[in-house]
């Protein structure tokens, strides 16, 4: 079979990486793709958000399977028009992809299906939520632009003086661009964040192994959010219990609203979760794989990626008897522009690639690199590379990951070295003792 993959970061290059693996491939192309995409399929320059060139190139390469990386072709409805000619497709078409490309629609979903999430109020006028910041008492707040912001339309706010920032930033100086057009201002949650993961074919839902990602930019959760700086799987902190919480009061729920609304979910489903003193809340919704958690689960993914994402998207994964995983864990850690999530200075040459990668279980996904005419590999985005490595336990990925990490160089790269760190922690530590 033919496969095309759409995307050019680090989640489509695991997508390729994984794909390239399966023996029913015949030719894998990926548009545009990056340079580590390139040594695996063949790139074709044809931008994620030129949804005729995109369904054109798949017709011309009579493709059997398009996965859909990025968020913004699912919003436009990419999937819609390649379901149009006769073309399955790993995502959802534009009527689902609301779940991520309004916050409010999500909001309402999530109130009337009973599925727990934080209070919130929306606006469309800014002077109304500068008002509405006046009026709260506890602090801090979450400001959110509604629409799509590439994972950064998320302000963290410790007062009214910095809420109202936020509120001025999103809607008066369009920050976020037309995504800040309307705003939520949300109840702050307390918790442990946690990332889960499930393929759903419309009405079958399996959960992939559990992940956390690390959205602060700097160590200790501290500074900005990013788009993520790094992930780890598995996670300690999906017990049996919460699987099944998870799964019965959040993912199950979420496709049968979305099926009642005549909206039915085909792809990869990412609920964004805190799991809070009253059980797991729903932070956010994602209608695809996440990035960096795409690139720590597909190296664990011991099950056929296109038997697994064909089933997805053909509505035939009830067929798939069981996922298989290693038992390894795996660590990632992104590699940004030091400036990063705020201006990037592309250019800067990069080595050390081949060293790291030399490392065993060690694996570097591309983000925002190219390849110069000169054959030079340059920084070309604000998350430049994901290193990866898998491990006994995630001790001995971590350790291996940052052995990785030390091999690369580029100007300005910047990291964090506290990349679960906590999770390790808390494995070591002894049981609490039994009451009584």
């Amino acid at each position: 079979m033919n496969v095309l993959v759409v995307g050019s970061g680090g989640r489509e290059h695991a997508f390729v990486d994984v794909l390239s693996k399966s023996r029913d491939i015949e030719s894998l192309h990926a548009a545009p793709g990056n340079a580590g995409m390139a040594d695996l399929a063949t790139c074709h320059a044809v931008p994620v958000n030129d949804l005729a060139g995109l369904v054109a190139l798949a017709q011309r390469l009579a493709v059997g399977l398009v996965v859909v990386g990025p968020e913004v072709p699912l919003v436009a409805g990419l999937v819609d028009k390649l379901e149009a000619v006769g073309i399955p497709a790993l995502g959802p078409n534009k009527a689902a992809a609301q779940l991520e490309g309004s916050k409010a629609f999500m909001k309402d979903l999530c109130r009337r299906a009973r599925i727990p999430t934080a209070g919130h109020r929306a606006f469309n006028d800014a002077s109304e939520a500068l008002a509405w910041c006046g009026n709260i008492e506890d602090w801090p707040c979450v400001i959110k632009a509604d629409g799509l912001a590439a994972g950064k339309g998320v302000i963290i706010a410790q007062n009214e003086q910095e809420a109202c920032d936020a509120v001025r930033a999103i809607m008066l100086d369009e920050q976020f661009g037309k995504a800040g057009e309307r705003l939520l201002i949300e109840e702050f949650l307390k918790g442990e964040e946690l990332s889960v993961i499930a393929l759903v074919d419309g009405e079958t839902v399996a959960v992939l192994e559990p992940s956390r990602d690390h959205k602060r930019a700097f160590d200790g959760d501290k500074g900005p959010n990013t788009g993520g700086m790094g992930a780890y799987s598995p996670t300690s902190l999906l017990t049996p219990r919460i699987y099944e919480q998870i799964e019965e009061r959040v993912l199950i729920p979420t496709v049968h609203a979305l099926a009642k609304q005549g909206k039915p979910f085909r792809g990869l489903l990412y609920a964004g979760l805190m799991l809070t003193g009253e059980g797991p809340m729903v932070l956010e919704f994602n209608v695809r794989g996440g990035d960096p958690e795409m690139e720590i689960l597909l190296p664990r993914l011991k099950t056929d990626a296109l038997q697994l994402f064909l089933a997805t998207a053909t509505g035939t994964l009830d067929q798939i008897e069981e996922i298989e995983w290693t038992s390894d864990a795996c660590c990632g850690v992104v590699l940004t522009d030091g400036d990063y999530p705020l201006s990037t200075t592309p250019g800067a040459p990069i080595t050390g690639i081949e060293q790291a990668e030399a490392l065993p279980g060690v694996r570097v996904y591309h983000s925002g690199t190219k390849r110069e005419v000169d054959g030079k590999l340059v920084t070309a985005g604000g998350r430049v590379l994901c290193v990866t490595a898998l491990g006994s336990d995630l001790a001995d990925a971590q350790r291996r990951v940052y052995e990785a990490v030390e091999r690369i160089h580029f100007r300005g790269a910047r990291f964090r070295r506290d990349i679960g760190t906590r999770e390790i922690q808390r494995s070591a530590s002894p049981p609490a003792p039994a009451a009584g």
